[in-house]
């Protein structure tokens, strides 16, 4: 398809400090989710843009590798002043293209934001540690350097955020840097990153492609490429992790997930209630830290279950590009709302209960809109689809066991490890939890335990390949590399300035 209605929102490239908008290239369309219309198409770049990004990036790299990080943090203290001044068109945008609420919006800005912040303590970060005496009169020091050129490949979910987890500590840390968000959402990286330019970030530092499979293949295999950042779903994942290192390159790449939240009997009914509802259906379930799976334990179902199936038929379904909000928006595309339908059906013809139905949602006022209702199939059990497939979506699994060993043992089953939750008001029973559930990060009380920028969002398992973790410290060890020098100082010698003066 070729993008000639000039009707459209432009998606250029940013390669070298010059936005271009390409012709001539195979496109696929940007939808709004909460309409169904078609309001960009997207470049599908080729091998050959994919590389004039990264000589653009690797040129640009020897210069930014020289300026002082106290003067790399100036920049990003500005780029985030921008940020926080085009909050709401930011917002604005991500909903537009996303069909996320803009409750949602501002909390994906928000949180894109606070990794900026992080950067901006890049000098304090990258401080490395100095031995004296190791041996008689051996010194030794590590200091952090940067890599070169860095890839981020991003997904559709959060297209604020995300992208900001991984460029702006490795910007900070001196590297540069090639962007490829989804092409299902681009508009988002395109005004941030022209706010990156009014920040003052040098021509070529920071460099912005499109695409589908051809441009991520180029970038795993470009020879000039040194790290690699990616988030999406599992198979993509392993693709990326193993086609990246193959090519030696250093990589960390999140993948999907089947999140586990534990209703104790003893939960509070109101506050678990809340904390699920916003875990399983907030952004209609497209993040890799939804609630999934309800494990209802003994007598909760008594109690808890019925006030969430309550709160979920309550859920209001609607467009969210406009003032009056939902509760609720769209998916991402049409293809992926039939997806989602599909493994519902699945998970009632293979025996699940469906007191919550979420199939026949119908949006008057934006009746071509990518719409699932809030879902829940109870009586879920372990050899159905649902309970192994990551739907993506606004369907929350319930099972029920016994007690909490056997839900423990039920979570850990799960070959993925993002996040797991347990509402109860037990300190024993959360703590026995936290110390063994299989997963890198545990929430009590909490409905989504996604990580803040200071720390490392930690999945586990089939989650996550690689070694060191987005964001907080691991963030930066994975952006630079080590390099450790080991001295010694003989007695004056030839070319010693001190030594030769003092003899004249």
């Amino acid at each position: 398809m070729s993008a000639t209605n000039t009707s459209l929102t432009p998606v250029p490239v940013w390669f070298g400090g010059e936005w271009r908008t390409l012709s001539d290239v195979a496109t696929t369309p940007v939808h709004n989710p909460s309409t169904g219309e078609v309001i960009a198409e997207a470049p599908l770049c080729t091998a050959a843009h994919v590389n004039e990004a990264v000589e653009a990036a690797a040129a640009a790299f020897p210069a930014w590798m020289e300026t002082p990080p106290v003067e790399r943090a100036r920049i990003l203290f500005k780029f985030k002043m921008l940020l926080d001044e085009n909050f709401d068109d930011l917002v604005r945008c991500n909903t537009r293209e996303h069909g996320k609420t803009l409750v949602e919006s501002r909390g994906d800005v928000k949180r894109g934001i606070e990794m900026v912040e992080f950067a901006c303590g890049v000098p304090s970060l990258l401080m490395g540690e100095v031995l004296e005496n190791i041996a008689r009169g051996i010194d030794c020091e590590s200091i952090r350097q940067p890599l070169g050129v860095c890839v981020g490949i991003t997904p559709f979910n959060f297209p604020c955020m995300v992208p900001l987890w991984m460029y702006p500590v490795a910007l900070a840390c001196g590297n540069t840097f090639v962007l490829k968000p989804s092409e299902k959402v681009p508009l988002t990286s395109i005004k941030v990153a022209k706010l990156l330019e009014q920040a003052g970030l040098p021509k070529g530092v920071f460099n912005l492609v499109h695409g589908g499979r051809e441009a991520v293949d180029a970038l795993l295999t470009h020879p000039k490429v040194r790290a690699i950042s990616f988030v999406g779903s599992t198979p993509i994942a392993r693709y990326i992790y193993e086609t990246g290192t193959k090519h030696g390159k250093r990589v960390q790449a999140n993948g999907g997930a089947k999140n586990y939240v534990i209703l104790m009997p003893d939960a509070d009914v109101e506050n678990s209630t809340r904390g699920v509802i916003e875990a399983a259906f907030g952004c209609a379930g497209e993040r890799c830290m939804a609630a999934s799976t309800a494990v209802v334990v003994g007598g909760a179902e008594k109690t808890v279950l019925p006030a969430l199936v309550e709160a979920t038929r309550r859920i209001k379904v609607g467009p969210t590009d406009r003032e009056a909000q939902p509760d609720m928006g769209a998916v991402i595309t049409r293809q992926h709302r039939d997806r989602v339908l599909q493994l519902i059906e699945a998970g009632v013809k293979e025996g699940a209960k469906i007191p919550a139905d979420g199939r026949g949602v119908k949006v008057s006022e934006a009746p071509n809109g990518f719409y699932v209702g809030a879902t829940i199939l109870d009586e879920v059990q372990t050899g159905m689809t649902v309970a192994k497939e990551e739907i993506f979506g606004p369907v929350l699994n319930v099972m029920h066991m016994e007690d909490l060993d056997k839900a423990i043992e039920l979570a850990n089953k799960s070959f993925y490890g993002n996040g797991a939750s347990i509402f109860t008001r037990s300190g024993k029973a959360a703590r026995e939890f936290k110390h063994r559930v299989n997963c890198g990060m545990v929430g009590i009380n909490i409905g989504v335990p996604a990580s803040m920028a200071w720390f490392p969002f930690n999945g586990w398992n089939e989650s996550f390949f690689g070694d060191l973790h987005m964001q907080g410290k691991e963030g930066v060890q994975f952006f630079t590399q080590l390099k450790v020098t080991t001295s010694r100082w003989f007695s004056y010698g030839e070319g010693d300035i001190w030594h030769t003066e003092a003899k004249k």
